[in-house]
């Protein structure tokens, strides 16, 4: 038999390590698998996610059905599309902040340091296993809107259009959460920012009733509220009406999110870690 040998290397050569690329990439969807191990394994966080805006939608149709529609066939119509939205909004707002500051509390992140990993792929691996969360939250409470009788009335591309700009836009959100999480000192920091931001964020939109129905005061808060174009877009979606208006100004009210929170996010997480 005949070895193969191997060159040796002469003494005192530092041998490089092999660079591959799109490190950062790779180990940020490696982190994003274990965001989803987590969830497997912890399955409260996401029930709780996606409970919240499924008890919401059930006490909204059959409370105010019949006083802002006349039937709650025609209520269901109107705010299941708003209630998409909604569920991506406390999906990122409950669980994306608290799990990031349980995980730089408890030093799990510290030991990511010593891993020869992109120092921002913990962060960016998160905010990616979010997206899954996310998806699963929305097939969740569209599964039950349509139990409830809620159909599309537009068609498949344009209800898959729907739910991409819903996670997109939730995606885009979540980083202002991301930076709550990393700057909070502990968790009831996080659960304050969450409180006080949850409300008018979520509910001070067009989600209820229509734009024109509201008082004044909170007609012009409707109007700058991302969440209120977002619910807009997907109802021209998934019902017809004006679609490139809203889609365009979600679109527009996303990247600014995400250009404005992801810098000083990842800034944040540097200084903290």
């Amino acid at each position: 038999m005949t070895a193969t040998s191997v060159p040796s290397q002469s003494a005192g050569t530092v041998t490089e390590p092999v660079k591959r690329p799109y490190g950062l990439l790779r180990h940020s969807l490696a982190l994003a698998g274990r965001s989803l191990i987590k969830v497997r394994r912890t399955p409260e966080g996401l029930a709780h996610a996606v409970l919240i805006p499924v008890i919401f939608l059930v006490m909204f149709v059959y409370l105010f059905g019949g006083a802002v529609s006349g039937n709650t066939g025609e209520y269901l119509q109107f705010i299941f599309p708003a209630a998409l939205v909604m569920t991506v909004i406390i999906s990122g707002i409950m669980i994306t902040g608290v799990s990031l500051n349980a995980d730089i509390r408890t030093g799990v992140f510290e030991r990511f340091r010593s891993l020869p990993i992109g120092r921002s792929a913990p962060l960016i691996g998160s905010v990616l296993g979010d997206l899954i969360r996310y998806v699963i939250s929305l097939v969740t409470v569209f599964a039950f809107g349509y139990l409830l009788g809620f159909r599309v009335e537009t068609g498949l591309l344009e209800a898959l259009a729907a739910c991409a700009l819903t996670v997109f836009f939730g995606f885009c959100l979540s980083w202002g959460y991301v930076l709550a999480g990393v700057v909070s000192r502990d968790a009831a920091g996080v659960q304050g920012i969450v409180t006080l931001t949850m409300f008018p964020l979520a509910f001070g939109t067009n989600m209820v009733a229509p734009t024109d129905t509201l008082p004044g005061w909170l007609q012009a808060w409707v109007k700058i509220n991302p969440a209120s174009h977002a619910m807009e877009a997907c109802r021209g979606l998934l019902l017809g009406g004006p679609v490139a208006g809203p889609v365009m100004r979600t679109l527009l009210w996303s990247i600014g999110l995400l250009a404005f929170f992801m810098p000083l996010a990842v800034r944040a997480y540097r200084r903290r870690t």
